[in-house]
């Protein structure tokens, strides 16, 4: 029944959908929300948004308050590897970094979501962020998609994109809810663990079953 009241209200309110992308570092969320969006989705990329704060004076005077030149580069922007290598497998640490930049990254998120529910060709809204449970900005969401990948492929992907080694990797993991709370917190399911045409055609069904469920906005 609840489920039945949040269509409905959205129906009611002329409302576009937000769906938050749940699943494990490397999982594909960035490609599930590239495929959404060329379904017509909007996409709020809170990874982005995060990179962005870090060039704003005040977030990176903090940044130098905490922990110091060591974390920045010649160019006097914040070394985001050299504060992840600082922050990450310490939690006092990352709590402070969290303190400092998730207030800043939701509200930029709340901003984004209300441009997009005015826009007009934008069938739904989705967020792709890695801590969506972690934070409460699942709380904006009214859908939930894991994506479901083998740990030997998602670690491979971060080898490959982003140069982390396993025990990075892993240290990184560890900050995030476990996958199986992720999974019993998502009303859908997708299998990253096969081909991108077989992703592809996943993505497509789930989307046109939440559009079904939801109605014209």
């Amino acid at each position: 029944m609840a489920q039945i009241r949040k269509e409905e209200t959205l129906a009611k309110l002329g409302l576009k959908p937000v769906i938050g992308l749940l699943g494990g570092i490397g999982s594909g969320k960035s490609t599930v929300a590239a495929e959404l969006a060329k379904l017509g989705c909007c996409v709020v990329d809170a990874d982005r948004i995060g990179h962005e704060l870090l060039d704003e004076l005040s977030v990176q005077r903090k940044i130098r308050r905490r922990w110091g030149k060591e974390v920045f580069g010649p160019n006097g922007k914040v070394d985001r590897a050299a504060l992840g290598r600082v922050v990450f497998g310490q939690a006092r640490e990352l709590a402070a970094l969290n303190a400092i930049a998730h207030p800043l990254i939701r509200r930029r998120i709340i901003q984004q979501v209300g441009q997009f529910q005015r826009r007009k060709g934008c069938q739904a809204i989705v967020i792709d962020a890695a801590l969506l449970l972690e934070t409460d900005w699942h709380e904006l969401c009214t859908h939930l998609v894991f994506v479901r990948a083998p740990a030997s492929a998602r670690a491979g992907r971060v080898r490959r994109e982003r140069g982390w080694g396993r025990q990075e990797w892993r240290d990184r993991e560890k900050s995030q809810k476990a996958l199986d709370i992720k999974t019993a917190r998502a009303e859908y399911i997708v299998d990253n663990s096969s081909s991108v045409s077989c992703l592809r055609e996943q993505v497509r069904s789930v989307f046109q079953r939440i559009l079904d469920q939801v109605g014209p906005s």
